[in-house]
């Protein structure tokens, strides 16, 4: 079976994305709370409404489709040892080994145990927890992994699949009433990244409808007046919600974000079928790379941006590009030292050579 490079393509670009999302949201101006308690330039959260709706959405869809893919190739035991191996494995150790460093930085920035005297182990656990950060995604992708065998059990006969592999473009409107349905159910009320409903969705039409063949030719015949589609939407609900509280509960389950966020993941999906199915040494370094990317990018980037904040007077828009330039400049390298050290890479990317 051929590899859907545009995928991987895809699925990189969008982890390149999250590294700059995180820079503006470290210094958002609108009460999101982040590790550093710094405020920002508010022009510059903008692009935090453009894409805080969509992008990890679209991460579980990719998830999803790439599940698809490798339970074609793989028995379910062995799926689950690879996803455990792959994402349990790293979103455990990831919280010991890196969680801690964002959250000693959040400790320096609003005083976690309002100056009481904490234990030292006591000190490192809360750190550790403090710092979870990206590694929800982990967490959450690993529990659909797990859902999803459940219910491929009691589907034996496929018929999910099966429904799935006739063309219906009907669906795709249709569906938009089950995504906006789905922003209610199943999220967690204080780690609010935690939105269960929703993600386990997009994971599953990911495997079932998104991974069919007629899904993908006819959202790229459709990819341009979708893109378009995209676009409008994304400057109304730019405009429409910039000021508010955009991860907030009211926002997300607006219908007019659910619109958007669909209308935007079937663009891109589109469009990514029509010009990411390429190859190159770029995108195969990208594809290899992402997962140590966003793993690693965080923890980074907040020790990057403390020490520029608290450490000298520079320019607020300057500070904004050295974090990203500086957060790359280390994630990338430390990665390359990681995939090459041999009790780490196992425990952090699961490579086991």
């Amino acid at each position: 079976e051929t590899r859907r490079h545009d995928l991987d393509n895809l699925r990189g670009l969008v982890v390149l994305l999250v590294v700059g999302y995180h820079v503006l949201y470290l210094f958002n101006s609108v009460g999101v709370i982040s590790n550093l308690d710094v405020g920002g330039i508010p022009r510059m959260d903008l692009p935090l409404y453009w894409v805080y709706p969509w992008f990890m959405c679209l991460l579980f869809v990719v998830a999803g489709i790439s599940a698809s893919f490798s339970l074609r190739r793989r028995s379910p035991k062995e799926f689950l040892k690879e996803r455990t191996r792959k994402l349990l494995l790293p979103s455990v150790a990831g919280i010991f080994l890196l969680g801690w460093l964002p959250g000693w930085v959040t400790d320096q920035s609003v005083g976690i145990f309002g100056g009481q005297a904490v234990p030292g182990p006591v000190r490192f656990l809360v750190y550790c927890l403090m710092g979870i950060g990206p590694l929800w995604f982990l967490h959450e992708l690993f529990l659909a992994s797990v859902l999803l065998l459940l219910l491929r059990g009691l589907d034996r006969k496929g018929r999910l699949s099966r429904f799935c592999q006739k063309p219906r473009p009907l669906v795709f409107p249709l569906l938009f009433f089950a995504v906006w349905g789905s922003s209610y159910l199943l999220n967690t009320p204080l780690i609010t990244v935690y939105r269960n409903g929703i993600y386990l969705l997009m994971f599953f039409l990911g495997h079932y409808l998104f991974s069919q063949e007629w899904v993908a030719a006819f959202l790229c015949r459709w990819r341009v007046p979708l893109g378009a589609a995209a676009v409008l939407l994304g400057a109304a609900y730019g405009a429409f919600f910039y000021g508010q509280d955009y991860p907030s509960a009211a926002c997300l389950t607006h219908p007019f974000t659910n619109l958007y966020l669909w209308v935007m993941i079937l663009a891109l999906l589109g469009g990514a079928r029509r010009w990411l199915d390429v190859t190159g040494r770029f995108w195969g370094f990208l594809g290899s790379r992402s997962f140590g990317i966003y793993l690693l990018h965080y923890p980074v980037m907040v020790g990057v941006a403390f020490f520029l904040t608290h450490s000298g007077s520079l320019p607020m828009a300057a500070v904004y590009g050295l974090v990203l330039i500086l957060t790359l400049a280390i994630t990338l390298p430390l990665n390359e030292l990681l995939r090459r050290t041999p009790i780490l890479r196992f425990l952090l990317l699961g490579i086991k050579k």
